[in-house]
């Protein structure tokens, strides 16, 4: 089985515990945090990789880390993972658990590129516009990429809906050019 998958199986996991607790957010954002420190912090990333420190040292030590932040079903789980050596793909559960939040709630995230720095009030009309237009909840990620001269480019997931003014000044000019 592909690491993806594994890590999809103990997010599906995770979240049906979060929805038992009434509490997804909450632990969407332990899950993340813990994602991020195992991705990012080289002394707990060796330390979780080392074969020589048994599951239980590995456990009693992450039980003692995560003792008052989250519900001892949330350590519980993540003990489990370490106990089934998986604990490398704790930031992939993390990935996988949003993504399947966000899936459970009608969200999406969107990459952005505009031209310039919008306001506030010209991003929260393309948040709103894009909601509309997608039917799901959107959550954009806005990027400034000059090249683009005007207009937007929106990515969600495969899906590009291109339209600059640079996309549409390299279409007129294959029409341009192929009318010769």
């Amino acid at each position: 089985m592909r690491d993806v998958s594994i890590a999809r199986n103990y997010a599906e996991a995770l979240l049906a515990l979060a929805r038992k607790a009434n509490d997804t957010a909450g632990w969407g954002a332990l899950v993340g945090a813990l994602g991020d420190a195992v991705a990012s912090d080289e002394t707990l990333r060796h330390f979780l990789e080392a074969p020589q420190v048994s599951a239980a040292q590995k456990n009693a030590v992450l039980g003692k880390a995560l003792a008052g932040q989250g519900a001892p079903l949330f350590v519980r789980f993540v003990q489990k993972v370490v106990t089934n050596r998986r604990q490398m793909l704790i930031p992939e559960i993390a990935v996988e658990y949003h993504s399947l939040l966000d899936a459970a709630e009608g969200r999406v995230h969107a990459r952005v590129t505009l031209s310039r720095e919008v306001d506030a009030a010209t991003r929260e009309s393309l948040t709103a516009a894009l909601t509309k237009a997608l039917k799901k909840t959107v959550v954009p990620h806005l990027s400034v990429d000059k090249r683009i001269l005007g207009g937007v480019v929106v990515r969600v997931g495969d899906t590009v809906m291109d339209g600059s003014v640079k996309h549409r000044l390299d279409r007129l000019r294959g029409k341009l050019l192929a009318a010769r």
